[in-house]
């Protein structure tokens, strides 16, 4: 995947992120800068931003540092294999209270 693929990608997954936050209603989210930040209730964030040099998407919350690369059209966890959208959907389960269809 090229530099512009990637910032492509990315920026299809960030829009579809913010966009199945904002339907949650309770949690607030911010994309700016190709940083989406999501913050939760109890007013801790979680992160999710591009690594370019890298060409992958990372995640901080408070259960932990998150990196996701692209593989067979899906962006999966370098350590765990797990799907972005499934494991963010955990991750802001745990953290923000909040069932989430990133669908």
């Amino acid at each position: 995947m090229n530099e512009s693929d990637f910032h492509r990608a990315v920026d299809a997954v960030l829009a579809r992120i913010e966009r199945a936050v904002e339907a949650s209603g309770s949690l607030d989210v911010d994309l700016e800068a190709g940083i989406l930040t999501i913050t939760c209730p109890d007013a801790s964030r979680i992160i999710v931003n591009r690594q370019t040099p890298n060409r992958e998407i990372w995640v901080a919350a408070r259960s932990g540092g998150f990196h996701f690369t692209a593989r067979e059209s899906q962006w999966r966890d370098t350590r765990s294999g797990e799907e972005l959208f499934a494991s963010l959907a955990r991750i802001v389960a745990a953290q923000g209270g909040e069932a989430i269809d990133f669908g």
